[in-house]
Parts: C-alpha cells; structure tokens; sequence
C-alpha cells in the first residue's frame, strides 16, 4: 500500500536517514521533503541557492540510499525576512527573497521540484509593513508557482475559513487555481466551505485525522516532522502517518478505497505527480 506523508523536514545534524528509515519501517512509501529553514546560510550568502541545492542532494541521497520515493519543495521561509530586513534593509531582504522565489521556481521547471514552498506569513504577529511585504512576496510567489505549473505550499498563521478564502482570493488575481494551493498544517477544515478550494495538507494527530474522515477525503496527511535532536519528535514522528493509516484501517475508521484517495489521488492532482508501488 502506497503511504504519503505530505511535509517532512531533515538536516545532515538531524536524524536524517534514520528517520527515513523510522517512516519506511512504518509502512510509509512516499514523502516530500520541504526544505528546512537555514536563515544562516541566506544572510552569509544573500541567496537561497546553496539551500536549495542542500534539500535536492538529500533527497537525491535518500532515494539511492533507502530506495524511498522523494519529492522536493523549495522556497523562501517566510519568517527570513525579519532577520535579511534587519541585516540588509528592506528593500534588499524583499530583493532576496523575490530572487529565492525565481530561483525555486526555476528549480521547478527542471522538475527538481514539485511545488514552490513553504511560502507566506509569519506565523506570529509581526506590524503591519511586515504583513503587507509578505502578502506582496507571496502574490509574487504565487504568479511564479502559475507560470511554472506547480503548486505552492503555505505556511501562515493558523488556519481559518477565512484564511483560506483570502489566499484563494489572492491566488485568483493571478491565475493560480485553488486545488493547486496547499495549505501546510492545517486543521480538518476539508470542505469547499471550510477551505474554499484549496488544499488542506492536515497536521496528523489522530484527532485531527478523525474529524477529516468523517467529513471526506479530499487532504493530504503530514506530520510536519522537524528533525531537531533537541525536540525529537517535533512536530510529530515521521512514523505517524503510516502508523495511523495502518491503525485507522485496522479500525475500520478508513477504507482501502479512501485510503488509495488521500495517499494517491490527492497528491496526483495536486502536484501532478504518479505514486507507483
């Protein structure tokens, strides 16, 4: 059985292989692996390409070394821009963080990449000028996601209807479809109603899982993994999701059928991708 965790992170001082090891040794088939956060590197380099690169040699590591199906995401994290304004000045941070979004995109294009990401808002108050910049980064994201032909991967404050019926808003304006915008640790707002269209990717506790089910199947799963040996575990374990699947199933909480939807369907029509046994 196919099994796809849609947001896991690692670093080289991490786990790394071993955690890939925990998530295959788990049932887990597929995953995508969405770029750390190395703010260091960008401000000691004022560009995202040795980040970038970083994420797509892992991953290229993985693949030949655990015979594990990997996809990559890249983007400028939205909260580098607090510390490149501070370091560089405004315009300068927003400079970098455009070229990153060209660069990522780009990446796409030579299908390196499957979706541009993550991408947004700071997930914590930050003034207004900060807000306005990052819309603006993330409508510019958005427009090179549209033209590249991928998905972009959310990351905001915490997700409400109304959130998500502002970013489908905003991916409208330049032509991005909702289905092709992920909304990266979500709750199980899964409806048309809740999420406007877009594409919740749900945070996977087994609450959370739960109350997507019993309102349908169209999310992705993720457990948003961090790979940060002074919080092991954080956010949760990349067994979780091959776990809970297997366990749900065992329960009669999910369907063959509607396991096959959310772990290979949701993600073809997301990114476009074919998940092969």
């Amino acid at each position: 059985m196919i099994c796809f965790d849609n947001h896991l992170h690692l670093r080289r001082d991490g786990r790394f292989l071993e955690a890939v090891k925990e998530f295959k040794a788990a049932g887990g088939t597929h995953f995508i692996l969405c770029q750390y956060p190395m703010p260091e590197t960008v401000l000691k380099e004022k560009s995202y390409q040795t980040c970038y690169q970083e994420t797509i040699h892992m991953a290229e590591e993985i693949r030949s070394t655990l015979d594990i199906g990997v996809f990559v995401v890249v983007g400028p994290y939205p909260v580098d821009l607090l510390p490149l304004q501070e370091r560089f000045g405004r315009q300068t941070a927003l400079s970098i963080m455009r070229k990153g979004m060209d660069e990522a995109a780009n990446l796409c294009r030579e299908h390196l990449c499957i979706a541009i990401g993550e991408i947004g808002r700071p997930h914590f108050p930050v003034d207004q000028q900060i807000i306005q910049d990052s819309n603006d980064l993330l409508a510019y994201g958005m427009a090179q996601a549209k033209d590249a032909g991928v998905p972009v991967v959310l990351h905001t404050e915490s997700t409400t209807p109304k959130l998500c019926e502002e970013f489908v808003e905003m991916g409208r304006k330049v032509g991005l479809n909702p289905e092709r915008i992920v909304k990266h640790f979500a709750p199980p707002l899964i409806t048309p109603e809740e999420n406007f269209g877009l594409m919740p990717s749900v945070l996977s506790s087994r609450k959370n899982i739960v109350a997507a089910l019993q309102k349908g199947t169209r999310f992705l799963m993720e457990t948003d993994y961090i790979d940060d040996l002074r919080r092991p575990g954080a956010v949760l374990a990349p067994r979780t999701v091959p776990k809970l699947t297997k366990n749900l199933l065992q329960e009669n909480l999910l369907s063959e059928k509607h396991a096959h939807v959310i772990h290979v369907e949701n993600p073809k029509n997301t990114y476009h991708i074919d998940l092969e046994e």
